[in-house]
C-alpha cells in the first residue's frame, strides 16, 4: 500500500532466461518512481540505495522495526535537480487580484497587494548545503560523518549513522549518535580517542546531510510530501510547496510533530514584527497553513501601502502597529488618518482616527496630509542656469539675498526689467511686481520678498521676441500658428478685444522676417507677454537693436539706449522724437510729440514712462544705402558704393574706364525697380492674352457655321500654354542706356543716374548675329559688315512656310528692338550691328483678331529682350 501511494509506481515483471513467453512471469523487486508526490523529481540513486529505501517503506507499512543494514547507506550520486518548469508555480508579474484585493480595490479605488505573499514568488530553488554546520545541529539517521585522525594514528573515515542511531568507528566500540548535537558527539569521540588511541587527535565534521520528508498541507499551491534536507526550515518547506496562497494565513501557520505543536507568525521574519519564530524542522513534522485571518488595508502616503493580516485570533490592532507594518507615514508630522469601516448595518462609514485608536478587521486606512500646501518657499526661474528653490528666512529674505551669487544668472540677462510673481494672501490672485535687475545687482534698491514669491529673470532673447513676427501678428488679432505658445493666444484675444491697448507696439513696423520659437518663460507664464508689452517703450530708428523694451516708470533714456546697444553712427541727435500718450485716457487729450536736441548726449535727463515711443532719425548722408556692381570689360570691375546723384560716367571713371575689348553698345544695365515692373507686365500681359483667347474663341464659335469648323480646343490649349510660359518667364529689369564714355562726355543728358542695386555688365565685342524663330536653320552667323536682316535670314536658310516676314524684328545689342524690314515691299532694313538678334515670328493666322496679333507680338518682343539680357549677364558673370 505504501508503494502504491507513490505516483507512477508499478511492479516490474521480468521473465527468466530460457522460459517461454507464455510462462508464468516472475515478480521482480519493485523500483522507485521517477517523481515524488507533488511532481518533484526524485534524485537518481544507485540500485542498492533504492532497495534500501523500499525496504524501509515496507517495514514502516508493516509496523516492523527495520533491519540493520550491512553497511552505511550510500548518499545520492548527484545533487537534487531543480523541478521542471511545469512543476514550479511562479507568480506572474501581473497576477490577477485575489478576492481580498478586489474587495479593497472596490472600496478605495486603489490597487493594493496582500503583503508577504511575494516572498514565495521565486518558487523552490534547492541548493546543496555548503559551509560549516552549527554545533547545535542534531544528528540523525543517514547523516554522513567525516572523522579525521591525526597524530600517531592517521586516517580519514567516512561513516554513516545507522538505523539504530549509532556509528561504528574502526578500533572503537559503537557510539550513539542519533538525537545528539554535533558538539556532544564531538566531545564524546574526542574523549574516546584520547582514552583508546593516545597521541591521536580527532576532528569531526558532517559530510552529507540526511534528507527528510515533511508534509505541507492547507492553503499552499502544491500540498503534499516535500523532500527536504535536515537543515531546511519551515520557509524552505513552504517554498518547496509553491508558496502560500493568498487565501492562506501567514500569521497562524501550525507545525505538528512528535515533539508537540507550535504556531508560527511569519510577519516576525518578513516584516520584522516583535517575537521569535522557531522555523526549524524535524523529521516527522507536519505543516498546516490555515485560511486567511482578518485583514486591514493601508493606502496613501506610507512607505509600504498594502493589505496586512491581523495577528492570529485578533479582531483589531492599534493604528500605531498598523503604521509600523506599513513602514510608517512618509511625512513625519501633519498626517490625517481616514478610516473607512463598516457600521452595524453594513454601510460604509468614515472616521478619523488617532494613532492610539483601534483598527478593526475589514477596515481600510487612508493616510493623507493634513494640508498639502507649500509654505515658506521662494523660487528663482527664467533666465537662470537652473530653477532654484529657497526657503524664506525667518527675518525675511531680500531680492539681493536670493541673487547673491551672480553665477545663478545665465549670460545676457535683460537688465532693465525683472518681475516678481506675487500671490495676494487675501484674494489668492497673482500679480506681477517689476524690479530693475541692474539696480538690484548694483547694490541699489533691494525689495523684500514674501513667502511664495517667484522671481522671474528675463533674457535679451526673451525681450527680442516682443518685436518678432509672431507677436506682431498676434497684436493684429491674428490667431497664432504655434499652438504650443499659449501666451500668443492670450495676446491675440486681448488685442482683438481692446485694439487701442497695444497701439504703441503695433505701430512699430518691424519687418516680417523669420519665425522664432516661443521662449520657455512665456510658456511657463503666459500672461507675462501681454504684461511686458503694456510696460514697454518702442525704440526705433537709428539704434543698433530697435525693438520693444519693458521699463519701469521714470527710467532714463540712457538706460534704454544701453539695452538697445546704443545709437548708430548715422543717427541725427538734433531731432529725436518722443511720443507720449496722455496720462488720462480721454479722447480730447491728443498724443503729444516732442523733438529733442540730444547732441550733448545728456540722455539721462530724458525720463521715460511705459508706452512711450522714441524715434531716433537718420542724419542726411551723401552716401547711398547700397552698392552697385560693375562687371565685364572694365579695367577695375567690382562692387562700388555710390553717393547720391552719382552717374554712370563717374562710376566708369572710378573703375579706370573700359578695356580695348569692351563693347559699350552692348552694355546691359539692370535695375531692381525696373525688373519688378517688367515682371508685373508679364503677369498683366498673360491675363490680357487669356482674355483675348476668350474673345477669339467666342468669335470663331459665332462664325463656325459660315466656314470651316475651328479647332477651339487646340486654340485655347495653345493660348493657355503660352500664358503659363509668360507667367514663369524671368524678367531681367534691363534699361537701355549709353555706356560709351566718349558719348557720355559729349551728351551728358544720356548719363543715367545710379541707384543702389544697379548691375552694369560690359560685354566683349561679339562677332556674330543670331537668327531665331521661323527660319529653316536657326543659329548664330558670323557678323558681316553691311549685311541687313534679310541677308542673315537668307543665310539661315530662309523663312519657313508659316513664317510672318512682315513682323520680323531685330533686338539690338543695347536692348532696343526695331523692325527688320525684310518683307517684299520693304527695302531690307538698316545694317545689323554685331551681337544683334534677328527674330522671325510665325504666322498668327489661327488667331484671327488684330488685338491678339498685337498681344503676341508684344509678348515675343518682351520675352526675347529679357532672354538676351539674361544671357549676356550669365556669360559675363560666369
Amino acid at each position: 500500500m505504501a508503494l502504491a501511494l507513490l505516483p507512477g509506481w508499478k511492479p516490474v515483471v521480468a521473465q527468466p532466461a530460457g522460459s517461454p513467453a507464455s510462462g508464468a512471469p516472475a515478480l521482480l523487486p519493485p523500483s522507485l518512481p521517477s517523481t515524488l508526490p507533488g511532481g518533484l523529481p526524485l534524485p537518481q540513486l544507485p540500485g542498492g540505495a533504492q532497495q534500501e529505501i523500499l525496504q524501509r517503506i515496507l517495514d514502516a507499512a508493516g509496523g516492523r522495526a527495520p533491519p540493520l543494514p550491512p553497511g552505511p547507506l550510500p548518499g545520492p550520486a548527484a545533487p537534487m535537480p531543480a523541478a521542471p518548469p511545469h512543476a514550479t508555480l511562479q507568480a506572474a508579474p501581473m497576477d490577477p487580484p485575489s478576492h481580498t484585493e478586489a474587495f479593497f480595490a472596490e472600496r478605495l479605488g486603489l490597487a493594493l497587494r496582500q503583503f508577504g505573499y511575494d516572498s514565495f514568488r521565486a518558487g523552490p530553488s534547492p541548493s546543496p548545503v555548503v559551509g560549516a554546520l552549527p554545533d547545535d545541529y542534531t544528528i540523525g539517521r543517514d547523516d554522513e560523518l567525516v572523522l579525521a585522525l591525526r597524530g600517531r594514528t592517521r586516517a580519514t573515515l567516512t561513516l554513516r549513522v545507522l538505523r539504530d542511531g549509532t556509528v561504528l568507528p574502526p578500533d572503537l566500540p559503537p557510539v550513539p549518535a542519533a538525537g545528539r548535537t554535533l558538539r556532544e558527539l564531538r566531545a564524546e569521540l574526542e574523549a574516546r580517542v584520547a582514552r583508546d588511541l593516545p597521541g591521536t587527535e580527532l576532528y569531526l565534521s558532517i559530510g552529507q546531510v540526511r534528507q527528510i520528508a515533511v508534509f505541507v498541507g492547507g492553503e499552499v499551491q502544491r500540498p503534499g510530501m516535500q523532500a527536504l534536507t535536515a537543515l531546511s526550515t519551515v520557509l524552505d518547506a513552504l517554498q518547496q510547496a509553491g508558496g502560500v496562497r493568498k487565501t492562506g494565513s501567514l500569521r497562524a501557520i501550525r507545525v505538528d510533530g512528535p515533539h508537540g505543536s507550535r504556531v508560527l507568525d511569519l510577519y516576525t521574519v518578513i516584516a520584522g514584527e516583535p517575537g521569535e519564530a522557531n522555523l526549524r524542522l524535524r523529521e516527522g513534522e507536519r505543516i498546516l497553513v490555515p485560511a486567511l485571518g482578518g485583514v486591514v488595508a493601508v493606502a496613501g502616503e506610507v512607505t509600504r501601502p498594502a493589505i496586512y493580516e491581523l495577528p492570529a485570533g485578533a479582531r483589531g490592532v492599534s493604528l500605531d502597529t498598523l503604521l509600523r507594518l506599513a513602514g510608517e507615514p512618509l511625512r513625519p508630522a501633519g498626517n490625517r488618518f481616514l478610516v473607512q469601516g463598516t457600521d452595524s448595518a453594513g454601510r460604509r462609514s468614515f472616521t478619523e482616527l488617532r494613532p492610539a485608536d483601534q483598527v478593526r478587521r475589514g477596515d481600510s486606512v487612508l493616510v493623507q496630509p493634513g494640508a498639502d500646501v507649500v509654505a515658506n518657499q521662494l523660487r528663482l526661474a527664467g533666465h537662470v542656469t537652473a530653477p532654484v528653490t529657497r526657503a524664506a528666512g525667518r527675518g525675511g529674505t531680500s531680492l539681493r539675498g536670493l541673487l547673491s551669487d551672480p553665477r545663478l544668472l545665465r549670460p545676457d540677462p535683460y537688465a532693465r526689467m525683472g518681475v516678481i510673481l506675487r500671490l495676494d494672501q487675501a484674494t489668492r490672485v497673482r500679480a506681477f511686481v517689476p524690479f530693475d535687475l541692474a539696480v538690484v545687482m548694483g547694490r541699489g534698491a533691494n525689495p523684500a520678498l514674501q513667502e511664495g514669491d517667484e522671481v522671474v529673470v528675463l533674457g535679451n532673447a526673451d525681450i527680442a521676441f516682443l518685436a518678432s513676427p509672431p507677436v506682431q501678428r498676434a497684436l493684429r488679432g491674428e490667431a497664432p500658428a504655434d499652438a504650443a505658445c499659449p501666451a500668443l493666444t492670450q495676446l491675440a484675444i486681448s488685442a482683438r478685444s481692446a485694439p487701442a491697448r497695444f497701439a504703441h507696439a503695433r505701430g512699430a513696423g518691424f519687418p516680417d522676417i523669420g519665425a522664432p520659437a516661443c521662449p520657455q518663460v512665456f510658456q511657463d507664464y503666459p500672461p507675462l507677454l501681454a504684461w511686458l508689452l503694456d510696460t514697454a517703450v518702442l525704440l526705433t530708428g537709428e539704434v543698433k537693436q530697435p525693438g520693444l523694451f519693458p521699463i519701469q516708470d521714470d527710467t532714463g533714456l540712457d538706460q534704454l539706449l544701453a539695452a538697445a546697444g546704443g545709437v548708430t553712427d548715422g543717427a541725427d541727435l538734433t531731432a529725436v522724437e518722443l511720443a507720449r500718450e496722455p496720462t488720462e485716457q480721454a479722447g480730447a487729450i491728443p498724443l503729444s510729440r516732442t523733438l529733442l536736441d540730444l547732441r550733448s548726449r545728456n540722455f539721462r535727463a530724458v525720463r521715460l514712462s511705459p508706452r512711450d515711443v522714441v524715434r531716433v532719425p537718420r542724419g542726411f548722408s551723401d552716401r547711398e544705402t547700397g552698392p552697385v556692381t560693375l562687371a565685364g570689360e572694365a579695367v577695375r570691375p567690382g562692387v562700388y558704393d555710390i553717393r547720391r546723384g552719382e552717374r554712370l560716367s563717374e562710376l566708369l571713371a572710378r573703375a579706370g574706364g573700359l578695356t580695348p575689348q569692351a563693347y559699350a553698345y552692348g552694355a546691359v544695365f539692370t535695375r531692381e525697380s525696373v525688373r519688378l515692373r517688367q515682371q508685373d507686365g508679364f503677369q498683366r500681359t498673360a491675363r490680357d492674352l487669356e482674355t483675348s483667347l476668350i474673345q477669339v474663341a467666342a468669335g470663331q464659335a459665332n462664325a463656325g457655321g459660315l466656314g470651316r469648323a475651328p479647332d477651339l480646343g487646340g486654340l485655347v490649349t495653345a493660348g493657355q500654354a503660352l500664358a503659363a510660359s509668360l507667367r514663369q518667364a524671368q524678367a531681367a529689369g534691363r534699361m537701355v542706356v549709353e555706356a560709351n564714355p566718349v558719348v557720355l562726355a559729349a551728351r551728358p543728358e544720356l548719363d543715367v543716374l545710379l541707384e543702389p542695386g544697379d548691375l552694369i555688365v560690359i560685354p566683349k565685342r561679339p562677332n556674330e548675329v543670331t537668327v531665331v524663330g521661323a527660319v529653316l536653320n536657326a543659329g548664330s552667323l558670323q557678323f558681316q559688315s553691311g549685311w541687313r536682316a534679310s541677308d542673315y535670314v537668307r543665310a539661315a536658310g530662309g523663312t519657313q512656310r508659316f513664317a510672318d516676314p512682315g513682323r520680323t524684328f531685330v533686338v539690338l545689342p543695347n536692348g532696343q528692338s526695331a523692325p527688320a524690314g525684310i518683307s517684299g515691299w520693304q527695302a531690307g532694313g538698316p545694317p545689323v550691328p554685331p551681337g544683334s538678334l534677328v527674330v522671325v515670328p510665325q504666322d498668327p493666322s489661327p488667331f484671327e483678331t488684330r488685338g491678339l496679333i498685337r498681344d503676341l507680338t508684344a509678348i515675343l518682343s518682351q520675352v526675347t529682350i529679357s532672354s538676351a539680357a539674361l544671357a549676356v549677364i550669365s556669360r559675363e558673370l560666369r
